[in-house]
């Protein structure tokens, strides 16, 4: 085990840590994955980016074509029906 946390304690840095994770019971192996990754991508406070000028323009126009070609609704989270056949 000491050269586990040697190895551990060697290699791991802060913008690439490692973690032990114990393999004998999976449910648990699976939460302390989970746990970290959790962890690390609430850390990183991510945005999503502002879209302006030029762009927004851009993107409402590539919206409306693909509306007129028959896509999905105009506002795709309002979309209440089932699918048919199940």
């Amino acid at each position: 085990m000491k050269a586990y946390e040697d190895t551990l304690r060697g290699t791991s840095r802060e913008p690439a840590p490692w973690y032990m994770v114990p393999a004998d019971r999976k449910w648990f192996a699976r939460l302390v994955v989970a746990r970290a990754m959790i962890e690390t991508l609430d850390s990183l406070d991510l945005h999503f980016p502002k879209v302006e000028g030029a762009a927004l323009k851009e993107l409402e126009q590539v919206r409306a074509a693909l509306e007129a070609e028959g896509g999905a609704p105009a506002d795709a989270t309002k979309q209440t029906s089932k699918p048919k056949g199940r």
